[in-house]
């Protein structure tokens, strides 16, 4: 079901992560070139930690998601099988936890309440999107092996432990 090249994926979340944070600031707070030249940038520790965590989150799924589920995270390029190791025996959705992670760091960083809100927007817009459309999509996808999955992972905050799925499941 391959639709395009692989990397048309990444239009999704740069698109989230880059340009509508830039236009934010250009149209209302005062421009990106500015605030990076502004020398109260908050760039610490909570910036960074948030940052690489997101960027390793994200970098973890779209490789499990080309190596074992054969597709992407773009809708037109979907998974054909599910994806249970590494991350994803953590956390059922990691690419939108990077995401919340980046756009966070990006609040920090910029101290800027605007990107702060377009953070939490993205996150409670994903809370109404992912468990009435792509879980569902899963659910008519995968079937019964998604729905076990889903009682033993949580969405979007990793659980500590490893999952173990009761079949036998490739681990990347």
């Amino acid at each position: 079901m391959n639709r395009g090249p692989a990397h048309r994926a990444l239009l999704l979340p740069l698109t989230v992560i880059v340009l509508i944070p830039s236009a934010l600031l250009q149209v209302f707070g005062g421009g990106l070139v500015a605030r990076l030249s502004d020398s109260e940038l908050a760039l610490g520790p909570g910036s960074a930690l948030l940052a690489v965590g997101g960027l390793l989150l994200m970098v973890r799924t779209i490789t499990l998601l080309h190596r074992i589920g054969k597709g992407t995270l773009a809708p037109w390029n979907p998974t054909t099988r599910l994806v249970v190791a590494g991350i994803y025996r953590h956390v059922r959705n990691p690419m939108i936890t990077g995401v919340i992670c980046l756009l966070g760091a990006e609040a920090l960083f910029f101290e800027s309440w605007l990107l702060a809100g377009w953070a939490t927007f993205f996150a409670l817009l994903n809370g109404v999107w992912v468990p009435m459309k792509e879980e569902l999509d899963l659910v008519t996808r995968f079937g019964d092996d998604y729905e076990e999955y889903r009682r033993h992972v949580p969405r979007w905050i990793p659980r500590l432990t490893a999952w173990t799925p009761p079949w036998d499941a490739p681990d990347a």
